[in-house]
């Protein structure tokens, strides 16, 4: 159904990750990608951040699913932000035709209520959403996606969030809402889900991702890849970067090729050796933290950093990336 190459049978990708390792761009940019050569994606917010909005620089986005982009080849890229109070209301029309009565509720406060002191509640109808737009049918043309994306909560949060299960141990057991649950527990838990970690090659994105990994695993959430957001080629050699680092660099020759072009040499040169000595320790915690990842037996996935930040073109360039990298 969607990404026959990486992760046979995933129609769900829950993208999460440590705040600030652009989590909400690599969804963006994985809906391009799953879009390309005709298919259509539905990319969901739960965060009520509106960040695929302003990514893709269109109208805030509502309860209702709308067409945001289209993929090269033909492909069509929809959104939608899931409000709580919103898929309440809709929990309540599908499965007990009361949305009425459940406009009335929400008018009373009782709606923000429910969905405030019950965070399972919260996260079982944030999730129920996708969920119901998985188990579509593929001949409803209309309202069938070949692909799901949940731009999720962060790792901190993300087993918690999909976990609903255990999150609805205390408030329901039995009855319409845990049968609910366990529906989309069904889905979630199942082969069709892929959960995938955003991270820096930095120390703390890199621990939390490995404890998200370990915490996901135990609690029986398939873990999809990892993607390694924000990298950067090294512009020195191997040679160069370890002379850097040992203050060896021959400020001669660096003097002499400012010089050259019309540059004081002093301070200038002391300086770039010192600003080439930091560059060559950042690129070896980098290639230390990417020994890490490897270390998961998990695929990992490379997106450059886009030196004028992400637009809208920005996020087509990353989806070309991920599709030279297999995803289909």
């Amino acid at each position: 159904m969607s990404d026959a190459q990486l992760w046979p049978g995933v129609d769900l990708h829950v993208v999460s990750g440590k705040g600030g390792t652009g989590k909400t761009t690599v969804a963006a940019s994985l809906a391009l990608a799953l879009a390309q050569g005709g298919r259509r994606t539905l990319l969901i917010e739960v965060e009520g951040r509106q960040g695929i909005a302003q990514l893709f620089d269109t109208a805030p986005l509502p309860y209702e699913e709308r067409m945001i982009a289209v993929a090269p080849e033909g492909g069509e890229v929809w959104a939608l932000a899931v409000d709580p109070q919103e898929a309440l209301l809709d929990y309540l029309e599908q499965f007990y035709n009361l949305r009425r009565a459940g406009a009335a509720l929400k008018k009373m406060g009782a709606v923000d209520f429910a969905t405030t002191i019950a965070p399972g509640l919260r996260d079982v109808l944030l999730t129920g959403k996708a969920v119901e737009v998985v188990r579509r049918k593929p001949d409803d043309k209309k309202n069938y996606y070949d692909s799901v994306i949940i731009d999720a909560p962060p790792t901190g949060r993300i087993t918690k969030f999909l976990n609903v299960n255990s999150e609805m141990s205390g408030l329901a057991k039995v009855g319409p809402i845990r049968n609910h649950a366990d529906l989309v527990m069904s889905v979630i838990a199942s082969p069709r889900t892929a959960v995938h970690l955003v991270t820096l090659l930095e120390e703390m994105p890199v621990q939390e991702t490995i404890d998200g990994i370990a915490e996901l695993t135990a609690s029986g959430l398939p873990v999809g890849a990892v993607f390694v957001n924000m990298t950067r080629p090294s512009v020195l050699t191997e040679q160069q970067r370890t002379a850097a680092i040992n203050g060896t660099l021959p400020l001669d020759q660096i003097s002499a090729d400012l010089a050259a072009v019309g540059i004081a040499p002093e301070p200038l040169a002391a300086e770039l050796a010192s600003e080439a000595r930091d560059y060559a320790l950042r690129i070896a915690l980098e290639g230390r933290e990417l020994e890490r990842i490897d270390n998961l037996s998990l695929r990992h996935l490379t997106l450059p950093l886009l030196p004028g930040g992400v637009d809208l073109g920005g996020l087509y360039e990353l989806a070309a990336t991920l599709r030279s990298e297999g995803v289909r």
